[in-house]
């Protein structure tokens, strides 16, 4: 009965409530923002190739789609650092508060 009690008292805290708020909020602005990122790119290849074919410079191999591609790749990195940076702040400081509150209770 004691973990039923712990249970409530977390899904009732406003903490709780404010955590799920922000960071599902959070998750779905960086998901559209790759999904932008992803789809342009894939979209670009499909409706315009002959851009993405062009070499970086007149006697060079490397087309302008390598670059692009690879921001792809990063984008991605650097999108999953911004969220890290922000859980470890902002979301391990509400997930501790709710911890807090829990124990009162035990």
């Amino acid at each position: 009965m004691m973990k039923q009690e712990i249970f409530d008292r977390i899904k009732n805290d406003p903490n709780y409530a404010l955590l799920v708020q922000k960071r599902s909020r959070f998750g779905w602005q960086l998901s559209f923002i790759m999904l932008f990122i992803y789809f342009g790119f894939v979209l670009l290849i499909a409706f315009n190739p002959t851009f993405l074919a062009q070499p970086l410079c007149p006697k060079s191999v490397v087309t302008v789609g390598i670059p692009l591609g690879l921001g792809v790749i990063i984008s991605a990195f650097v999108l999953t650092g911004i969220y890290v940076w922000r859980a470890n702040r902002e979301f391990d400081e509400l997930t501790q508060k709710i911890k807090t509150n829990a124990k009162e209770v035990a």
